[in-house]
Order: C-alpha cells, then sequence, then structure tokens
C-alpha cells in the first residue's frame, strides 16, 4: 500500500519492526492503520466511555470521558503530525490506546491498585495499558491481545520502572521495555502523544472545571496561559461571556500550542536533523514546546492540581471511590471465585492478586459502582 510523503525521521509502516506474532500484512491498509482499527474494536476502547478522567461518570453526560480525552488527544496529535510530516495513523493508534489500562475513578484508582499491589509488583497503568493490548483482550484465535506492532506497543508505555522495564526485556529481549534502560527515546509519534496528551487535559479540565462551579472564569485569568487567550476573545467579540467566551478563550489557546509545538519542534529537529527513525531515539526529547510555551503550561498544571484536582469536593468523592476499590480488592483476593472465570481460567495460580488488578482495572466507574454494592450492601455513591 502506498505511503503518504513522510519526513525520514518519522515512522514508516512499510519499515515497521513488526508484530510479535506474523501476519501478512492487510491488502487496503497499512500496518499502523490495522493497529488503530484492531483499537477501535476493542472492549478495552468501548468500556473507556464511562472510565473517569476528574469528574465521575454519575456526575454529568458532558463532563470528560477516558474516551473523549483520548478522542480529543488523537485530534490535537494528527493536526500537529501533518505540519511535522509524522504518521497520523501510528499517532491515532498510540492515542486512542494510551489509556487502555487507565483503572475506573481516574488516578484514585491507580494509586489503590499500586497501594493493594505493593507486595505484588506494583500497578502501573501505562504497563496495564501494554498488557490490554498484549494479553488480555480475547479476539483472535491465533493469539493473546490485539498483536500490535512494536511502534504502536512503544508509544503506549510512555513511562515505566526499571523493574519493569527489566521483566519486560528479559521477556522480549530488544523490545518495549529496552529503551528506558538505554536512556533512549521513542519515535516521534509516541513523543508527540505524550505532549498532545498534556495539552488536552490543562484544556478540557479548564472546560469541566468551569462547567462544574468548582472554577470560575475569574480565577483563570490570574494564570498567563489563559488570561491571553481570554483578552484576546473579548478583542475581537466585545461584549462576549459564558459558555462562548470559555470555549473562545480555550479555541485560541489550544491553537498556540499547537503552532507553538509545530515551530519548536521544527527548530529542535532542523538542529539535530535525525536521518531516520534510529536517529531519533538516540536523541534527546526532540518534540517539545517553546521554553517560554513549557513554563505556562507548567503554571497553569500546578494551579489546576491545586484549585481542581485537590478541590475538596474532588477530594471527598476521591475518597470514596478509594474505598470501593479497596474493598473490591480485599474481597477477590479472598474470595477469587468473586471473579469471573475467564480471569482465573488465564490467571498464573502463583499470582492470583494480578488477576484481582486485571479484573478491577478493566472496570467501569458505574461496574465497579454496582459490584461493591452486590458485595458489600453499602451505597457510597
Amino acid at each position: 500500500m502506498p505511503t503518504r510523503l513522510l519526513a525520514p525521521y518519522a515512522c514508516d509502516p512499510t519499515r515497521s519492526r513488526g508484530r510479535r506474532v506474523f501476519e501478512a500484512p492487510a491488502p487496503t491498509r497499512s500496518e499502523f492503520q490495522r493497529d488503530r482499527d484492531r483499537i477501535i474494536h476493542s472492549t478495552a476502547f468501548r468500556r473507556l466511555v464511562y472510565k473517569t478522567q476528574v469528574f465521575l461518570n454519575h456526575e454529568g453526560d458532558l463532563f470528560r470521558t477516558r474516551l473523549t480525552h483520548s478522542l480529543e488527544v488523537a485530534q490535537l496529535g494528527r493536526s500537529i503530525g501533518r505540519s511535522l510530516r509524522l504518521d497520523e495513523d501510528l499517532i491515532e493508534a498510540i492515542a486512542l490506546a494510551h489509556d487502555l489500562g487507565h483503572t475506573p475513578f481516574g488516578h484514585a484508582g491507580q494509586d489503590v491498585l499500586d497501594e493493594c499491589m505493593k507486595a505484588h509488583g506494583g500497578f502501573e497503568h501505562n504497563l496495564q495499558s501494554l498488557r490490554v493490548v498484549d494479553k488480555l483482550e480475547q479476539r483472535y484465535p491465533a493469539f493473546d491481545g490485539l498483536n500490535l506492532c512494536f511502534e504502536t506497543r512503544e508509544g503506549i508505555l510512555k513511562h515505566c520502572a526499571r523493574r519493569n522495564a527489566l521483566a519486560l526485556e528479559a521477556a522480549e529481549p530488544g523490545g518495549v521495555g529496552a529503551r528506558f534502560l538505554l536512556g533512549q527515546q521513542p519515535s516521534l509519534e509516541a513523543q508527540l502523544c505524550n505532549l498532545a496528551d498534556e495539552v488536552a487535559y490543562n484544556a478540557h479540565d479548564i472546560d469541566d472545571g468551569v462547567r462544574s462551579g468548582l472554577l470560575a472564569l475569574e480565577q483563570l485569568e490570574a494564570i498567563p496561559l489563559v488570561q491571553t487567550y481570554l483578552r484576546e476573545a473579548l478583542a475581537a467579540y466585545p461584549g462576549l461571556k459564558g459558555k462562548r467566551l470559555l470555549a473562545e478563550t480555550i479555541r485560541r489557546m489550544l491553537s498556540a500550542q499547537v503552532y507553538d509545538i509545530i515551530d519548536a519542534t521544527g527548530a529542535a529537529l532542523a538542529a539535530a536533523a535525525p536521518a531516520d527513525v534510529q536517529a531519533v531515539r538516540a536523541a534527546g526529547p526532540l518534540l517539545r514546546f517553546s521554553p517560554a510555551m513549557r513554563a505556562a503550561s507548567t503554571e497553569l498544571k500546578r494551579f489546576l492540581f491545586a484549585h481542581l484536582y485537590r478541590h475538596s469536593q474532588v477530594q471527598a468523592t476521591r475518597l470514596r471511590a478509594e474505598q470501593v476499590l479497596r474493598d473490591l480488592f480485599r474481597i477477590y483476593a479472598a474470595d477469587p471465585q468473586q471473579m469471573p472465570a475467564e480471569y482465573l481460567q488465564d490467571a498464573d495460580p502463583a499470582d492470583l492478586p494480578r488477576a484481582c488488578a486485571d479484573y478491577i482495572a478493566g472496570m467501569t466507574d458505574r461496574f465497579a459502582i454496582r459490584e461493591h454494592h452486590r458485595l458489600t450492601g453499602q451505597s457510597l455513591f
């Protein structure tokens, strides 16, 4: 299948490092298009619609979920990737899959599972996303997981503790764990998804925070990154207010960040002049903000952490969510028969706690709440 005009430093699907189990090429799709389509049709992807970002699923139908967040990351990534002549299909595949291993109840869920699994190797949601596409999805007769290309799997695994990287390297020498041991970078497509994730988070958490009433637009005016584009919006549309003012401010902020990434990365690529993907991996991070935009984005993240993620209302919900997951883990670990048979039959008998973590991590918010009520009789939400 002919490829688009890609830059020499982009991932070319015709030169992919391949899949763990060989499959003949598809006649009408590139390897990365095929990965994207497998992700979209996966069970784990569908579950993202009922998994939390900041606000729990029952708190409102218009707040972001893991699914809508993943779609926004994909949109931003493709827009930037097109200008940099990267492979848009690989960007989309990574963006759509990067949160497949995320627990119910957002980062609260990850923290609880990591705590519960301390004596059993811990829990990392990035590693769990890789575990979903490598093992837990059950759709194909010839292999476990989705059998994705190396480049897609590399992008999904954004972070990895050294002990986990060593385990991955032992199971797959030279595979997706190697770069963490060698101090190398992933592809530019993977680097882009990581940065697009941050841009999407900041923008939609402002939107959801104001919509929820936990943040006021007046508070955000003190943040330089927001203030700049709020003033631009008012200069262009005097008298603009409410939802339209918020939306126009965020739109302008997103556009500015996209253009900043394109310009800053273009300059970094011109200076480093990587000849191919391997040169990208051997270089330092090349996909970047300008220093000024990096500082402004970091300040916005600090504000959101202090005023939204640590808001008393969000924290009160988080505490109930943590109790739900702690209780579920305790019950399943003591009585594994409470889990579906498929989790038991595929589990390593010596590592039943991992089967418990797999089952809980795959839950949606509302299923976890229902299951907690079934097993404990308590209604915490």
